[in-house]
């Protein structure tokens, strides 16, 4: 009978050494990949397919993160790729958000049914072909969706702009009233006087004009 020969130290260590090299090594490629993921997709970021369960989404963000932790990785790209990840997350999660993107998903795919003049039960849709075209069609209704909302959001700002314009508009020419109205009223005093004296000066013109001569 033989025996299996004891592992030394040194064989540990290596063994310990190659073990660490691996998980780096996949912690690094995970980064590469949602670095290169196309960020307007949640779903590609976290590497998940869409419509899947809330569950799956935490299940998966919590694996990945520990992951690709910043304190548990010396890649440099580690915290880009762990807010990356987390932005995904939090998109997801959020109802509104998700129910966007998943129509954006749904608009690809009937675009490309009738850019083809397919019908949902043609055996093209089965094909990785079309798979791998669905994610391209996805990127560019994602990329004109985002470019709508800027331009809304821009419109927004703009009109926000004009009306705080004139609002500042209003609250100055409001300031500059009071203001008038108040430099009116403190000189109030000083008008009258002002009258009293012209009329005691006439007053003294009149009587000396009807001073009778000799």
């Amino acid at each position: 009978m033989t025996t299996k020969p004891q592992k030394t130290d040194d064989d540990l260590d290596a063994l310990e050494a190659l073990e660490s090299e691996e998980k780096e090594f996949n912690k690094d490629a995970e980064i590469d990949r949602i670095l290169k993921a196309f960020r307007l997709d949640a779903y590609a970021v976290l590497d998940l397919q869409p419509g899947v369960p809330e569950s799956d989404i935490k299940k998966c963000y919590r694996v990945k993160s520990l992951l690709i932790h910043p304190d548990k990785t010396r890649n440099p790209q580690a915290p880009d790729a762990f807010d990356r990840l987390k932005k995904a997350q939090t998109e997801l999660m959020d109802e509104k958000h998700r129910e966007r993107l998943d129509e954006a998903i749904a608009d690809a795919r009937m675009l490309l049914i009738r850019e083809n003049k397919w019908t949902v039960d043609s055996e093209e849709l089965k094909t990785e072909q079309f798979a791998k075209d669905w994610r391209e069609k996805t990127k560019m209704v994602l990329i004109d969706n985002e470019h709508r909302r800027r331009r809304q959001v821009k419109a927004q700002m703009q009109e926000e702009g004009r009306e705080q314009k004139k609002a500042d508009e209003e609250l100055e020419a409001r300031k500059r009233k009071r203001e008038h109205e108040q430099d009116w009223e403190s000189t109030r005093e000083q008008r009258i006087g002002s009258w009293r004296d012209f009329q005691k000066g006439g007053e003294k013109k009149k009587k000396k004009k009807t001073k009778p001569i000799g």
